[in-house]
């Protein structure tokens, strides 16, 4: 998920895997509404399912996401 630094408001969004037709609708509802990145974060997925990705996607971008890689550097 792309979004702009200062007002959080989704540009775009990347999605791949076999599943992506099942999930872009979201993010491109979200972009045609003009959606920022916490509306989407604070919005009920189910569980346990793939949507939930998007919602994750949307907490990273804020540095909320709890399901996620952490490198060390250095």
């Amino acid at each position: 998920m792309i979004a702009e630094a200062h007002s959080g408001k989704i540009l775009g969004v990347h999605i791949v895997g076999a599943h992506a037709a099942d999930l872009i609708h979201e993010a491109a509802l979200a972009m045609q509404l003009g959606a920022m990145v916490s509306q989407v974060a604070d919005m009920i997925h189910a569980h346990p399912e793939l949507a939930e990705g998007l919602m994750e996607s949307a907490e990273d971008v804020e540095d909320k996401a709890i399901h996620q890689l952490k490198r060390k550097v250095g």
